[in-house]
């Protein structure tokens, strides 16, 4: 049963059921802002229905607030999003109402995100906005039923809109959560690597006594190495011909100017990463709360808004720490996505690899005499198109021992290449070229050709890599969905831990230390859950590795 939750002219609310092909079910129910909690909670208990709204970041931060938890939902922005540029729905012409608009990406270009949340308010106000009315909602709803409905791979297509939804649940829940975070500890770490905390604008003393080392090295005394033109320009000064200042290049030069330089810029990033200003922007009653963006990325990844949820540097993660009697639960799936591609191309030999823990050993021993390097960097060169160099001269032998999984991401950029799309193990397609693309394979001189070539190549790197990393996004929704549940049933039994932090393949559930154990088995048991759901019998095995620790730098 589904159950419409949408905002009433009067200001209360509008909740009408609706059974499982988007029929109605009775007559409407209102709700009073301030009784809305307390009569979804009675729903919830005695109906366990599938709430419906236009997202999940409208209404559920608001009911979290509340003390509620809803098991299922169905957002018909997430789900529009998946299915309006779904190939498996293709022939339904289907069109969401709410997805969101953007222009095709360029391979290499910045990815769409989705836009800022509305009514993040209280849910108790008297006059949020919480979007289309039930009528709007219920009209929505049935074109997606009906899209899947019709679709050529239905089953896929509702599980991908059931993670998704999933996805959305966990990803407020987990902003409610927070990640235990010790400002004190955060505080020494920047002492210690940055020095005491500055004064307005001021450099932190350790940043300024390496910028000073570099301007001794450079000749360049008044040099403000914040300023990429000054930068540049004391560079080729002292002789160092380089056309960026990214790591990989700098390492090129032998000057000793390289090494102070190179150890600035990567201060400099903590600074202003992870430095006083973010502590005192995003910590609050010790919990960093990120913003987590569901399949903000076009492959179906996760992004974040603000904090940067999703790239907490190792020089700060001491002080994600668990609280007194508690423990931190950390896991990630090892080498993720080469199993999905063993699994999405149905080749047995690589099936086979990826029985062991480490896949690449496996790998290393079939075909490249035991060195796992190199059998690393021929893997990761098919599925990410870095089919040059080492990882060129690698592929054939790869081929040899892999013919159908190399097959599978050849055909991917072939198809990318061409100007088509592809599409993920439940159905997520990659945005068609945009015009200007589309335009460039049409051009006649031979240096627009050039660049048509180099933009079909692009391309076919970016669509390789999309089938693989999008079926891995929802391999990983699917295993935040089953732990989720997993984590219900254990607070039922008095082991209480809670779904913290998500990071592409990795979580984190902060546990009451009794029920730390029990937390490992059940991410365990949701990976093998997981693995069943998109590829059922597949002899692909999805290890993670947990780490049960008191913070989080001692997880790796």
């Amino acid at each position: 049963m589904h159950v419409i939750l949408a905002p009433a002219p009067d200001g209360s609310v509008v909740l009408r059921r609706l059974d499982a092909r988007g029929h109605r079910i009775g007559p409407d129910m209102t709700a009073a802002r301030p009784e809305l909690a307390r009569e979804a909670e009675r729903i919830e208990r005695e109906e366990r229905p599938r709430w419906v709204w236009r997202r999940a970041a409208d209404w559920y931060p608001g009911f979290l607030a509340a003390g509620v938890r809803l098991e299922r939902c169905h957002d018909l922005a997430l789900c529009g999003a998946a299915l309006e540029g779904s190939a498996f729905a293709a022939a339904t012409h289907y069109t969401s109402t709410f997805a969101p608009r953007s222009e095709p990406t360029e391979p290499g270009g910045s990815l769409p995100q989705l836009p800022a949340p509305e009514g993040q308010g209280s849910l108790f106000e008297d006059t949020p906005d919480h979007g289309p009315d039930a009528d709007k909602l219920e009209y929505e709803l049935k074109a997606q039923l009906a899209a899947i409905a019709g679709a050529t791979q239905p089953g896929r297509l509702r599980l991908l809109c059931a993670a998704d939804s999933a996805g959305a649940l966990v990803a407020a829940e987990m902003q409610a959560a927070g990640i235990p975070w010790d400002s004190t500890t955060h505080e020494s770490l920047l002492a210690e690597q940055l020095g005491p905390r500055p004064r307005g604008l001021e450099r932190p003393a350790l940043l300024e006594e390496k910028a000073n080392e570099l301007r001794e090295h450079l000749g360049a005394p008044r040099l403000n190495p914040d300023s990429p033109q000054e930068l540049m320009r004391a560079l080729h000064r002292a002789g160092i011909e380089a056309r960026t200042t990214r790591a990989w290049e700098l390492r090129e030069f032998t000057h000793p100017a390289i090494q102070p330089l190179l150890e600035y810029k990567k201060l400099a990033r903590l600074l202003a990463a992870n430095g006083w200003a973010w502590l005192d922007a995003w910590v609050r009653d010790g919990r960093f709360r990120p913003e987590y963006v569901v399949a903000g990325v076009v492959t179906g990844r996760w992004a974040s808004r603000g904090g940067g949820a999703l790239q907490i540097p190792k020089q700060v993660r001491a002080a994600a720490r668990a609280l007194p009697g508690h423990k931190l639960v950390v896991a990630d799936a090892s080498q993720l996505e080469p199993r999905v591609l063993a699994a999405l191309a149905r080749d047995d030999e690589m099936a086979a690899a990826a029985q062991d823990a480490d896949l690449y050993a496996r790998i290393a021993a079939a075909g490249f005499g035991g060195d796992r390097a190199k059998a690393k960097v021929a893997l990761l060169g098919a599925i990410y198109g870095a089919t040059t160099g080492e990882s060129g001269r690698l592929m054939p032998q790869l081929a040899k021992l892999y013919p159908r999984a190399v097959a599978y991401v050849e055909q991917a950029a072939r198809d990318g290449e061409r100007g088509l799309t592809v599409t993920t193990h439940l159905g997520r397609s990659s945005p068609r070229p945009s015009e200007r693309w589309q335009r460039l394979q049409q051009s006649t001189t031979a240096e627009e050709q050039r660049r048509a070539d180099a933009a079909a190549r692009d391309r076919g790197r970016f669509t390789r890599n999309f089938v693989v990393q999008g079926t891995a996004a929802e391999w990983a929704e699917c295993w935040m969905a089953e732990l989720r549940l997993r984590l219900r049933r254990l607070a039922g039994r008095g082991l209480h831990g809670e779904l913290v932090y998500f990071l592409h393949d990795e979580v984190m559930v902060h546990a009451e230390e009794p029920a730390a154990e029990a937390c490992a088995d059940a991410i365990r048991e949701a990976a093998a859950a997981a693995r069943r759901l998109l590829f059922g019998s597949a002899p692909v095995e999805f290890p993670v590795s947990i780490a049960v620790v008191d913070s989080y730098d001692q997880a790796k």
